[in-house]
């Protein structure tokens, strides 16, 4: 038995070890040995293929072009002229071909890759395609309405001024197919959220029912800086009453495979990100479709389309709808539509971290720093435990006494394994220790712990947001040492792989030595992803570590097992 155990432990090992040199060699910036990733091919978007009651496809990115302001009024007719917008919080840059979003600044929010710039989510680039675009569907095959490819002219003013809380910018057609089509985009000051009005004039001398769709298109790419040591998700996400939140998978699209809930009269289309997302809403009770496809090789698109009412002939008809871009506040997210926090995505374990960062935030309003925060909350669940862990602790502090006769039975009886594993079990039942009942207190916090971890790796207001002395990035490793051959060394997770061999030393050593040499080579193993990991995760585990030494060493003493340290012996 014992050698089983041993060989799986040995395999466990093993696999970690592979693992983790593979993650190496990624964020080196070389190839997996053992585990390589296909290629992401380069992006590039089809030709123009309209279809009945189809999405038309995008424009291929021009590189060609450069963005540039224009002045305000009525632009020149050349349709892939820029035009830059800004409010007090966002910096966009709408194509006048089709009055598409193609870029969108957060001016709140500075990118730590690249000093002296800000944070860049939606973009037209050779690195980057992640456009909103909208427009006009459901004509016959002969005809043609205004889309996200119409050439349109633009008027208003293109800065909010200090004083401002507004700001009006529009995008007209001409007639396209007796269509004509008027994008009115508004931003509020201090907004994360454009009210996005769309209003259709029939000009046909016809009725006409056009389909409005509106969409995101994304390259596959995962996020520039996006750590190899932990995953966070990165697309398409569909949401409404009945299935709630649905992630899918890029992959998934690619391989005609996502599962999502297609008709539904509410919720919202979204691609979501580490920290970031974009999201078009509609209204309650408007019905629509929703939709992701494949556009190209590793281009994407995501949205709905809803069926207009009639438009009687000369008549006209508007719609407003939404679209978010921005950071993942969760408090802000509930305001704007019930369901849209979930883009901020804890997987399975919502139901756990979503008390966690309300407590966060509410220990953030008192404290007024993001990192005392964390320490402050873990002493609280640390507290909320203390009595699970003390049972731990006593279960551990008994083995701890009962340890040198284990050692002296395992020497005397080593030839002889059966009766070995006898004579254990009556040493547990004469001096009443249960050898798992240290582990068993410590599994049922396990999912809070997991639950906080996604918490503060999710929390956007940890971005550039200072701890003390060094620390001034919660959200980014600690580099106070400097980088050494590609691995960031710092002060904190130094600390916390001295407090973890400290706490490990303080446990009793398992029997078998095999083991024993496990119990300390896996949690040193563990401790070096924590120089990859963001500095508010390194402090919740440092405090957490500290807080339990410091309550097994006052158990170990109150039951007379003095704290003694069981150095490993390799040989």
């Amino acid at each position: 038995m014992n050698d089983i155990r041993r060989s799986i432990l040995w395999v466990i090992f093993g696999f970690t070890m592979v693992m983790l040199w593979d993650q190496w060699q990624i964020y080196n910036g070389h190839k997996a040995t053992f585990f390589p990733a296909p290629v992401a091919t380069e992006n590039k978007a089809a030709a123009p293929t309209p279809k009945t009651n189809d999405v038309p496809q995008a424009v291929k990115p021009d590189d060609a072009v450069n963005p540039g302001v224009i002045a305000a009024g009525v632009s020149s007719n050349s349709a892939r002229e820029r035009i830059d917008v800004r409010s007090d919080v966002l910096a966009l840059t709408l194509d006048r071909e089709g009055g598409s979003i193609i870029r969108v600044e957060f001016l709140k929010h500075a990118d730590v890759l690249h000093p002296g710039k800000n944070i860049v989510l939606l973009d037209e680039s050779k690195d980057r395609v992640y456009m909103a675009q909208t427009g006009l569907i459901g004509a016959p095959i002969s005809t043609t309405w205004p889309t996200h490819k119409t050439p349109m002219r633009f008027s208003g003013a293109q800065k909010m001024s200090e004083d401002q809380k507004e700001l009006v910018v529009q995008f007209s057609s001409d007639v396209v197919g007796g269509l004509q089509l008027i994008k009115t985009y508004s931003l509020t000051k201090g907004n994360y959220t454009i009210e996005v009005k769309h209003e259709i004039i029939n000009k046909s001398g016809q009725e006409v029912a056009p389909q409005l769709y509106m969409q995101l298109l994304r390259d596959g790419n995962k996020p520039d800086g996006e750590s190899s040591f932990y995953s966070t998700f990165t697309g398409p996400a569909f949401y409404n009453n009945t299935k709630k939140y649905q992630k899918v998978e890029f992959t998934d699209i690619e391989k005609d495979k996502a599962i999502f809930e297609k008709q539904t009269s509410e919720g919202y289309v979204a691609i979501v990100q580490h920290y970031f997302a974009s999201a078009w809403l509609l209204a309650d009770g408007i019905k629509r479709e929703y939709f992701a496809r494949k556009v190209d090789q590793n281009l994407f698109s995501a949205g709905m389309i809803t069926t207009l009412p009639a438009i009687e002939a000369n008549g006209k008809y508007s719609i407003d709808a939404r679209f978010f871009v921005g950071p993942q506040e969760e408090n802000n997210l509930e305001t704007i539509y019930p369901g849209l926090e979930l883009v901020k995505d804890y997987g399975w374990l919502t139901i756990l971290a979503k008390p966690l960062y309300w407590l966060l935030y509410k220990l953030n309003y008192y404290l007024g720093n993001w990192g005392w925060s964390i320490v402050a909350l873990v002493v609280l669940i640390k507290a909320a435990f203390y009595w699970l862990n003390a049972q731990a602790y006593k279960s551990m502090a008994k083995m701890k006494a009962i340890n040198p006769k284990i050692q002296e039975m395992r020497e005397r009886l080593k030839d002889s394994p059966q009766q070995m594993q006898q004579e254990m079990m009556k040493i547990y039942r004469e001096e009443k220790v249960n050898p798992l009942g240290g582990c068993l207190p410590i599994a049922i916090q396990i999912p809070v712990f997991i639950a906080l971890y996604w918490v503060l790796l999710s929390t956007v207001e940890m971005r550039n947001a200072p701890w003390v002395l060094w620390v001034h990035d919660l959200a980014a490793p600690d580099t106070s040492l400097g980088t050494w051959f590609g691995v960031p060394i710092g002060i904190l997770p130094i600390v916390m792989t001295l407090t973890t061999v400290l706490q490990t030393a303080l446990n009793p050593a398992p029997p078998d030595p095999m083991q024993a040499k496990l119990m300390w080579i896996m949690p040193l193993a563990f401790s070096v992803m924590f120089f990859f990991f963001p500095s508010g995760l390194v402090l919740y585990w440092i405090t957490n570590n500290v807080l339990s030494i410091a309550q097994q060493w006052l158990i170990n003493t109150r039951m007379g097992v003095p704290p003694q340290f069981n150095l490993p012996k390799f040989r």
